[in-house]
């Protein structure tokens, strides 16, 4: 079994301050060159080892069940991102669900990375469990069932070599053969039945199975030997491990399996856990993280399971173009590239601990680190950092993934620790701040960039609902540990805004008069319930609305944000059923579960390093001068995939040096933006104001004549959004052409510049 070394240590440094009601996160982490460097108490270790490579990154845990909805549900952009490369949805014009079908994802899916689509043959049945529970007396008319899918995938999808049939979802529970010791003999036959049937319509098709809702060792090896000896072997083994145990027997399971191939004399076969994790952990990047970095180390393909809406990514995104806290831990997956490398957990095979995953790629001159689950400080070891790689010295960035709810929507995760450190005898500690157990970290190491990282310094503070001084409400515990139950900042919520004195209160000691924001994370009660809203006060007076979208239950939660004005110093900020003290707002029964306030200081403004983007034909430059840019040039370009708070419009600026006069290219979500390019020689900057909806838009920058690219920003341009035309849908004249109605994008501007700095 390829894995993690179980001899990490933890070792002790410095407690930082806790139990306060309120804290600032924009906290900077600490970057040491010295392996005997001195411990303090409470932090976590990891360590990572560079020179110990476990195999190319497999990827493939970013699978998902019934994650797709319909064409462009996700969007283009957020599907790429995230980048799934396995996904199983329902058989094509099956009933089971009332979108989902193959035939209408399987453009969105593998334009945009997916590798393969595996279809559950029995969700042609419309109910749950399937046809009553019970195997139909009849066989031969599920056998019926089976023809027709497969011939609804081999006549009608563009990709049929690219599926996988599964023949039974989940057998061993309530579908047909709950009773191994009763049906044995039933499935073997059926199983050989069924994938005869396949292959009779398709003699080249890819058959998973069993498709188990939980492992089981006896009868593997039994369907195994049968399957053997009748020439039924599944290309692909496949079972579920849903419960929160198993992010501590998964691999024992595994390694079971691979003892019981050898001993029967087959595989060893690809292996894809259809289904993985629970409710508790969809949209929560600390958990997460456990799941992928376990799958990663082990290298097989895995599934996230189905609990509320289909083509949502189970609950890792934010509505249908919006990234959640847990899409971004996805996309930071999706980015990796070259081999893993050994990691070492404080712990191994134990539920909700420190875990995580490690890559290098020697030709990006790059490590990356994701990790989560602790709720202590974190330092990272890293050794066997080869000088012919990344030199004497190395620049290293901690990114941070919060919770922000299912539905609620995260811009790009900020810089949390950004230090410059000379490397001794090929380590490098870096220790990251860390108390909650829900948020996911990316650290990034490379040689010395042209210029040194720096940590995001906005202004923040994050506040639990249940830390606030209450007044006609319920603080509900939400255990971690409770597999059914969203999860909740700080393991509480807040409830019971049913009668016009019920408040939430808290004083915030304001650093500077200005525009700051409040995001409040909330669950409004069911989709049938409508919208939610509050009343914001300041210092007792009324200073705002805040209002809540509808989802999914009072548990499954979003975030709403308002802008307020504050004055410097001591703020009491409070939150209340009512605006006049007597009349409860209109879906004012809403549950908190934490307030986020942020200094707002001039236009969304968001900069992505190009030597961070998803490269093809590019290259990563470190010679002088060019420390950390892309060389983008012939068919070559770098893809970026940014975040708008808002819809409407923005100027994209391209930073970068061109040796002679050359065209850039900037394609918008596939569309082409046209009028970027550099005169002659030397540093450019190239803006483009352009519109982009709410959520994630993917940005590909390319140039055939050559530019070197060393980044690109996003900035909010409000003042142009008056120039957009609202039509009503009752005054327009409607016509169907057959194709898509594209945006046409505005004009361009390019400005040379004889520094870094854009001028105009």
């Amino acid at each position: 079994m390829q894995g993690k070394r179980t001899d990490g240590g933890r070792t002790m440094l410095r407690r930082f301050t806790a139990g306060l009601t309120a804290s600032v996160v924009a906290a900077t982490g600490v970057v040491t060159a010295l392996p005997g460097a001195a411990a303090a108490e409470d932090v976590e270790v990891l360590a990572v080892d560079l020179s110990a490579s476990t195999g190319a990154v497999q990827g493939g845990a970013s699978g998902m069940l019934y994650g797709l909805g319909d064409d462009g549900v996700p969007t283009d952009a957020i599907i790429a991102g995230a980048h799934p490369t396995n996904v199983t949805q329902k058989a094509p014009h099956g009933a089971q669900h009332p979108n989902g079908d193959p035939l209408d994802v399987e453009r969105s899916l593998f334009e945009n990375g997916g590798d393969y689509l595996m279809v559950n043959i029995q969700d042609y049945y419309p109910d749950w469990a399937y046809n009553g529970g019970k195997r139909p007396e009849d066989f031969d008319t599920y056998l019926d069932i089976v023809r027709t899918v497969v011939t609804s995938i081999v006549e009608e999808s563009d990709y049929p070599e690219r599926y996988v049939f599964t023949p039974f979802n989940e057998p061993d529970g309530i579908n047909w053969y709950g009773d191994w010791n009763v049906m044995r003999d039933t499935f073997l036959a059926d199983w050989k039945a069924a994938y005869e049937t396949i292959k009779e319509i398709y003699p080249e098709a890819k058959i998973a199975g069993p498709g188990d809702a939980w492992w089981h060792g006896t009868s593997t090896r039994q369907i195994l030997t049968y399957a053997k000896a009748n020439d039924v072997l599944p290309d692909m083994w496949t079972w579920h491990e849903l419960g929160v145990e198993n992010l501590a027997t998964f691999r024992s399971h595994l390694a079971e399996f691979r003892q019981i191939e050898r001993e029967v004399g087959v595989g060893p076969l690809p292996v894809n856990i259809t289904e993985y994790a629970m409710r508790r952990d969809m949209g929560v990047p600390g958990q997460l993280v456990q799941w992928i970095s376990m799958f990663e180390d082990e290298k097989v393909d895995a599934q996230t399971a189905y609990w509320t809406f289909a083509g949502n990514l189970n609950d890792n995104m934010a509505k249908n173009n919006g990234a959640n806290g847990a899409w971004w831990l996805l996309k930071w997956y999706g980015d990796l590239t070259g081999e893993t490398v050994e990691l070492t957990p404080p712990a191994l095979n134990k539920v909700d601990t420190l875990q995580g995953l490690a890559a290098l790629d020697e030709e990006k001159h790059q490590a990356t680190v994701l990790f989560g689950g602790g709720s202590q400080d974190v330092r990272l070891d890293l050794s066997g950092i080869d000088a012919e790689v990344f030199g004497d010295e190395v620049d290293v960035q901690v990114r941070r993934a919060e919770f922000t709810g299912q539905e609620g929507e995260a811009l790009a995760p900020p810089v949390v620790v950004a230090e410059r450190v000379a490397v001794v005898d090929g380590v490098v500690q870096v220790v990251v701040p860390n108390r909650d157990r829900h948020s996911a970290y990316q650290v990034v190491v490379t040689p010395v960039l042209e210029e040194a990282p720096v940590v995001d310094t906005t202004w923040k503070q994050r506040v639990e609902a249940e830390s606030t001084q209450l007044s006609g409400l319920t603080v509900v515990d939400r255990p971690a540990g409770d597999a059914w139950t969203f999860a909740a900042s700080g393991a509480k919520d807040v409830r019971g805004f049913t009668s016009a004195g019920a408040s939430a209160s808290w004083t915030v000691d304001v650093p500077t008069t200005g525009t700051y924001r409040l995001g409040v994370i909330a669950g409004v009660n069911g989709p049938n319930v409508g919208p939610g809203s509050h009343a914001l006060f300041v210092d007792g007076a009324r200073a705002g609305t805040i209002r809540y979208e509808a989802g999914f239950s009072d548990s499954y939660r979003g975030k709403a944000e308002v802008l307020v004005e504050l004055q410097a110093g001591a703020r009491e900020l409070s939150v209340r059923a009512s605006a006049d003290g007597s009349t409860v707002l209109p879906g004012a029964n809403v549950t908190l579960d934490r307030f986020d306030l942020e200094r707002v200081d001039g236009p969304d403004t968001s900069t992505y390093p190009a030597n961070l983007a998803r490269l093809s034909g590019a290259t990563v430059s470190y010679d002088t001068g060019t420390a950390g840019r892309v060389e983008v040039a012939g068919e070559g370009s770098a893809t970026f995939y940014v975040a708008a708070r808002e819809t409407g419009y923005y100027d994209v600026t391209l930073d970068y040096a061109a040796d002679a006069a050359t065209t850039v290219g900037l394609r918008l979500n596939g569309r082409e933006v046209a009028g970027l390019a550099a005169d002659a020689a030397g540093e450019r900057t190239s803006t483009a104001r352009v519109h982009l909806a709410k959520g994630i838009t993917e940005l590909t920058v390319t140039s055939p004549e050559g530019i070197t690219l060393g980044s690109l920003t996003t900035t909010r341009a409000a003042e142009s959004d008056a120039t957009v035309t609202t039509v009503e849908a009752e005054d327009s004249t409607t016509s169907w052409c057959g194709t898509r109605t594209r945006r046409r994008t505005p004009g361009t501007r390019t400005t040379p510049t004889s520094s870094r700095a854009s001028s105009t």
